[in-house]
């Protein structure tokens, strides 16, 4: 209970509630976008894995407008397209993408698996929700585009990261100070989205 109760004041938490953040993780997010600019002003942004609605919440400040993707239902916020699906039901969720806005700039994924505490069984989860991601990337993104995802690091990380690649022309990962010191959370930022579709 003790571990619990200083995980939830711990300083981004404390710096959430304060600044009006839906979560601790919008920090993590105005980081890598501090670092990468992966989002530029009128930019058209998918955040997979959406709820509770921390990464929205930057998007909106960064003067982007953002589709939310996420089986929870998410509170409204000015600006904000939610799509209520499955991010795992690729298809569908580039099917109903298309139809909204046709392609975007930037596809981002704060999403992480229900954890079972084994972790080889966590991390290859953790794995195939970013490979759903990826491929909804690879559906909507404009040439140029931008990609961040959340993974667990483990050994499938390095080939995960070597398929990234190959769709994009900038392929980084990083760990932001947001992110909690116990955490093996980390993230891939990918810039230059190749179309390689007609190759």
């Amino acid at each position: 209970m003790i571990d619990i109760v200083k995980k939830r004041q711990d300083f981004y938490y404390r710096k959430a509630k304060s600044e009006g953040y839906r979560s601790r993780a919008s920090y993590k997010l105005l980081q890598i976008q501090e670092r990468y600019r992966i989002v530029q002003k009128g930019d058209i942004v998918v955040d997979l894995g959406a709820a509770p609605g921390g990464w929205l919440q930057v998007i909106r400040q960064l003067n982007a407008t953002a589709i939310a993707v996420d089986l929870q239902q998410i509170a409204p916020l000015e600006g904000v397209t939610s799509i209520r699906a499955d991010m795992t039901a690729t298809d569908v969720v580039v099917e109903r993408i298309q139809e909204i806005v046709g392609q975007v700039n930037v596809v981002v994924s704060d999403a992480a698996p229900n954890l079972s505490g084994v972790w080889s069984l966590d991390h290859a989860r953790s794995i195939d929700l970013a490979s759903s991601a990826l491929k909804i990337a690879s559906g909507v993104l404009k040439t140029g585009g931008n990609f961040v995802v959340k993974v667990f690091q483990g050994d499938l990380f390095d080939a995960f990261t070597r398929e990234v690649s190959t769709h994009f022309g900038f392929v980084k990962s990083y760990n932001p100070q947001a992110s909690r010191k116990q955490s093996a959370e980390i993230y891939i930022v990918a810039k230059r989205y190749l179309d390689t579709s007609g190759t």
